[in-house]
């Protein structure tokens, strides 16, 4: 126990194949990714497809032959830390980490671990120990799953990266952009614009979430049918077409298409927001006005916060990030 209770920080467990066995390394974990000395008393947990083990590296590094004959069946995948129980990171050679992919989009994992590969995964790419291209790569396997969790972890992931890249690598951000939204459009589809009967909150919160992300990232066919179901709310404001949870990837794809000699849509939004009578309403469409790719747009649309138009205790609503406006 000293060695996790006497030094600082926790491990980095590089695992790799050799000869018919595999060898794990141990190194301190930095998140900037220099190179620091420690050696701790690791309790691993590994799975080798349908069989689990469990040992304690002690030594810098050790060799262990934990899955029998490699050859057999030419399908057997390893992943470390069952049911992310372990303190430590994971790094796995380039032969393993295509395996447990291929083992992922296969669902050979739970939720928790499909959380716990996609964690670990963004951690290394931070610490530079791994790179961008492999935890998209990763993001990317698990664009089918159906998991809440699991989704809202995919989400938070791959429009972070995006985020980055507008500033980080501006000549990528194209192809992020549409790799993104190649992640987020599945489980965006089988959730759809309307809510089925018996489904939970988190459901409605991930549909709006999702939605919301593809208007962002300029989808053109969610902005599409946010704009029809736009249309029809103006014509009738108690029309069912869009729920509370869906009404916001509307606002916002009224605010990607309008621009100053196009602004019949952004002054129907303006109207919409008074015949309102319900205050959470007018939050939802105040909240999305500053969400414009036109300057002038925008700076009529922060003007309104110095107009008896805006409540005062709402004004800063209207000061919501606008992630995308680049």
């Amino acid at each position: 126990m000293s060695t996790w209770t006497k030094q600082p920080g926790f491990p980095i467990i590089n695992i790799k194949h050799k000869g018919k066995g595999i060898q794990v390394e141990q190194a301190q974990f930095v998140l900037d990714g220099s190179s620091r000395a420690g050696l701790w008393d690791v309790p691993i947990t590994l799975r080798c497809s349908s069989s689990t083990n469990k040992f304690i590296l002690k030594h810098k590094h050790d060799n262990f032959d934990v899955c029998g004959e490699r050859e057999r069946g030419g399908n057997i995948w390893i992943k470390l830390n069952v049911n992310e129980t372990g303190f430590y990171r994971v790094k796995y050679d380039k032969e393993i980490k295509t395996r447990l992919q291929n083992a992922l989009e296969a669902n050979e994992f739970s939720s928790m671990e499909k959380i716990g590969i996609l964690e670990n995964s963004l951690m290394l790419s931070i610490s530079r120990e791994d790179t961008l291209a492999s935890l998209l790569c990763i993001a990317y396997t698990c664009r089918e799953v159906a998991d809440y969790n699991v989704l809202t972890h995919i989400q938070a992931i791959t429009i972070t990266v995006y985020h980055v890249s507008i500033d980080a690598t501006p000549n990528l951000v194209a192809d992020i952009k549409k790799l993104v939204t190649k992640i987020l459009l599945p489980p965006t589809l089988k959730l759809g614009w309307d809510p089925k009967d018996g489904e939970g909150d988190l459901i409605v919160s991930l549909r709006e979430t999702l939605l919301v992300s593809l208007v962002k990232l300029g989808h053109d066919h969610t902005i599409s049918e946010g704009l029809r179901r736009f249309d029809t709310l103006i014509h009738d404001h108690n029309s069912s077409i869009l729920s509370p949870g869906t009404r916001k990837a509307a606002y916002l794809s009224v605010m990607q298409t309008v621009c100053s000699s196009n602004r019949f849509k952004y002054d129907s939004l303006r109207q919409l927001y008074k015949d309102f009578g319900d205050e959470e309403e007018k939050l939802h469409v105040l909240g999305t006005l500053s969400s414009c790719l036109d300057k002038d747009i925008v700076l009529e649309s922060l003007n309104l916060i110095f107009t008896n138009e805006i409540i005062s205790k709402w004004r800063s609503i209207i000061f919501l990030p606008n992630e995308f406006a680049n």
